[in-house]
């Protein structure tokens, strides 16, 4: 899907990405908290959408504990190489930031309540980074996977503007779009930061309160 699809001027030209492979990077569909499958087929109420936010150990944590989210995995979207590594994400020649794929069901969580998790705990303002990671691979996105959702990150990210604004932080740099292809990062990415409770994570609230 690519409706209403821009990028951050600083990613990688598709002509110069990484080649990266036809053979999918195996792992268990088994989420190490919950017990869910992080793989499709979901049932069928569940929504899926997907976040950049900076490395994604400490952000998947964040959403696996949202009442209402099904499952969440570590990937990588956004880009252009297919199928990469850890390693060649990380050095910001796939195009691809590191992301969270994030089942939800809409009965229980509202999508808002997402977007806040998402605002409040990186800072949005940060431009091809975040903290002291500095690559297009650690970028602030949301990839979603209809246009209602790209139209409701739209509307939430002007809603957190004028709080960021009104309070004397910076324009936001969040990349909004309609999801690409999202590639499963290695099995030892997977719920990370619950395989080890004390990782590095630089995840928490930030600036200003959502609502």
């Amino acid at each position: 899907m690519n409706f209403f699809r821009t990028k951050p001027a600083g990613v990688i030209a598709p002509e110069d990405a990484l080649p990266g492979r036809k053979v999918t990077l195996q792992i268990t569909a088994n989420h190490f908290v919950n017990g869910t499958s992080m793989k499709a087929p979901f049932p069928a109420q569940m929504e899926t959408i997907i976040f950049g936010m900076g490395c994604f150990w400490g952000a998947e944590r964040l959403f696996w504990q949202v009442p209402g989210v099904y499952t969440t995995a570590a990937g990588y979207s956004g880009g252009t190489t297919p199928n990469p590594t850890y390693a060649e994400t990380c050095t910001s020649r796939t195009g691809h930031t590191e992301a969270v794929l994030v089942v939800f069901d809409p009965e229980e969580v509202e999508l808002d309540t997402l977007f806040k998790v998402f605002w409040e705990n990186h800072d949005p303002t940060q431009y091809m980074g975040q903290g002291n990671d500095i690559g297009t691979q650690y970028r602030t996105a949301i990839y979603g996977t209809t246009e209602s959702q790209v139209e409701e990150a739209r509307a939430s990210l002007a809603k957190y503007q004028e709080l960021l604004s009104s309070t004397g932080f910076g324009e936001i740099t969040t990349e909004i779009a309609g999801a690409g292809e999202f590639y499963y990062a290695e099995e030892e990415h997977q719920q990370y930061l619950a395989k080890n409770p004390w990782g590095y994570c630089n995840h928490g609230f930030c600036q200003v309160a959502y609502d």
